[in-house]
């Protein structure tokens, strides 16, 4: 079940938060924890216990680690089992074919490749458990004694698919004493409908374009260029509006999610896209990761080999084959260039700036978006072809309109204009509007896919 669905819209949210709203306070939790099973199991029963046995281990070290006899020793052994089992996990149903198919090819062994199902959510309901054991092993929060609290964060429906990474030591209060209030619904309800826009109206409809493009056995430059953008589009209105709409839900469910998105396509540099793109992905590898390993702190080859190891490892989450290991070492080389070459010219002409990280972060997503290694290797020699293609004139006559509204809606001029007190009404009707039509949508249509279902 997506949120960008008929039965979650009509069927299971209404539900939700009847069942919510009117249980008391010390049964919220449970009540929530049963209906983030009930939404995981619609999509994914089989692999529930995969998530519950996570819940269950790291409930069960956090409390075993901050026992006061426990020595320093122990407490790591504790911490590296959660660690371990997590990644375990996550490797095992993520990973197995993969290295598998390159034993067999690098040894000449004919080992039997199995592939698994990706249960739902596991590249992020596993870093925010290890990000829990990891805050209670450092003192950075208390172990949550609760296991019913601790499920509901874990199993927490808005978030548990594709993020944002919440922490717990974030919304622990909020846990323990949910915050639910009119306000607060109220912009939810304003950010779940701005999402479900994004979504359904913009990257469904732009999606169809890449979709039509990627797939031909010839084009033109120019026809390869604009695949690309609305690739670029399709990506950005998937997983923001997706962020927003679970953004919006924890706040009519009392939660507080970080924000995950902040108009990424305005950038100058990778610098800062990488600060304003998937915001919590990039957050977390940094406290996680790359300040463990010594940051900046430990001179400047140390400093390289920790940018690296935070990319390979950001390009290999996102999937088991070679083109994200790529894409994630693309994004750790241009990020050199800026810091020790061209980071000063890139601050001091903002249009040029600009091009460069426009060019640049397009042939990035041509890494990401195509598997297909030699198929990545024609689209990129395409363009820079400079081969005339008529069908490019087509694509802008059937989806010329979306891509206008897709320039316009990531950027930050609509939010600046509608923050004015006073265009609240205006704002509301608008909303209104959009929501009529992104359901609409849905009836009628079927095409309606999750990019990062698959990550």
């Amino acid at each position: 079940m997506v949120f960008s669905s008929i039965m979650f819209l009509f069927i299971f949210l209404p539900m939700a938060l009847i069942l919510i709203y009117s249980a008391p306070k010390k049964t919220r939790n449970a009540v929530l924890f049963a209906l983030s099973l009930v939404f995981y199991s619609w999509g994914e029963v089989r692999y529930i216990f995969v998530m519950l046995a996570s819940v269950l281990v790291d409930y069960t070290v956090s409390n075993m680690m901050v026992k006061t006899q426990r020595t320093a020793t122990q407490r790591t052994v504790l911490l590296m089992t959660s660690v371990v089992f997590n990644l375990g996990m996550l490797i095992f149903f993520k990973y197995t074919g993969f290295f598998t198919h390159n034993v067999n090819t690098l040894l000449g062994l004919s080992l039997p490749v199995l592939e698994y199902t990706l249960p739902l959510g596991i590249s992020f309901y596993t870093f925010q458990t290890m990000s829990y054991t990891i805050d209670v092993y450092k003192g950075r929060v208390e172990a949550e004694r609760n296991i019913i609290t601790f499920g509901a964060y874990v199993a927490l429906f808005p978030q548990l698919i594709a993020g944002p990474i919440v922490k717990y030591r974030t919304i622990r209060e909020e846990l323990q004493q949910p915050q639910l209030s009119l306000k607060k619904f109220e912009t939810g309800v304003l950010f779940f409908i701005a999402g479900l826009a994004s979504k359904v109206l913009i990257a469904n409809n732009i999606g169809l374009m890449w979709d039509e493009i990627s797939v031909l056995e010839s084009l033109g430059m120019a026809t390869a260029w604009l695949g690309l953008i609305a690739f670029a589009l399709q990506i950005y209105f998937d997983f923001s509006g997706y962020s927003y709409m679970a953004i919006g839900l924890g706040h009519m469910l009392g939660f507080s999610f970080p924000e995950n998105f902040n108009f990424p396509y305005v950038s100058r540099s990778m610098r800062e896209f990488w600060s304003r793109w998937h915001m919590t992905l990039g957050a977390w590898f940094k406290e996680y990761v790359y300040v463990p390993l010594g940051g900046n702190r430990a001179g400047r080859l140390r400093f390289v080999r920790n940018v690296f190891i935070v990319w390979f490892l950001t390009g290999f989450w996102h999937g088991a084959n070679y083109n994200f290991v790529l894409w994630g070492l693309y994004f750790f080389v241009l990020l050199m260039v800026e810091k020790f070459i061209i980071g000063r010219a890139l601050t001091q002409h903002r249009v040029l700036s600009h091009l460069y990280f426009i060019v640049f972060i397009l042939l990035g997503w041509a890494v990401f978006a195509i598997e297909d290694l030699s198929h990545l290797a024609f689209y990129l020699r395409t363009l820079f072809s400079f081969q005339a293609g008529e069908e490019v004139w087509y694509y802008l006559g059937q989806y010329g309109s979306v891509m206008v509204l897709g320039f316009v809606f990531s950027t930050p001029w609509i939010s600046r204009y509608f923050k004015e007190p006073k265009r609240k009404p205006l704002l509301v009707v608008c909303l209104l509007v959009l929501f009529v039509l992104s359901v609409a949508y849905l009836v009628d249509s079927s095409y309606n896919p999750f990019l990062y279902f698959r990550f």
